[in-house]
């Protein structure tokens, strides 16, 4: 890949970058981009989900059994 190819990939997935925005459907870097979004679930809840996610973590298994 030439240099214009990498910087292009690079900004794509930049997310501070507009080429980021456009490729997922908008016209430009939305005005809010960097606001955290607000879950519905709880602090605890999220605790839990993210050990669900984690391989290292004990609930990861637990969460798969059947």
């Amino acid at each position: 890949m030439d240099k214009k190819a990498l910087d292009n990939k690079a900004n794509q997935k930049n997310y501070n970058n507009d080429a980021y925005w456009k490729t997922r459907g908008h016209s430009a870097k939305p005005n809010n981009w960097n606001q955290p979004s607000k879950s519905t679930m709880s602090k605890q809840d999220q605790d839990y989900r993210s050990k669900q996610l984690n391989p290292n973590n004990k609930a990861y298994y637990d969460s798969r059994k059947n």
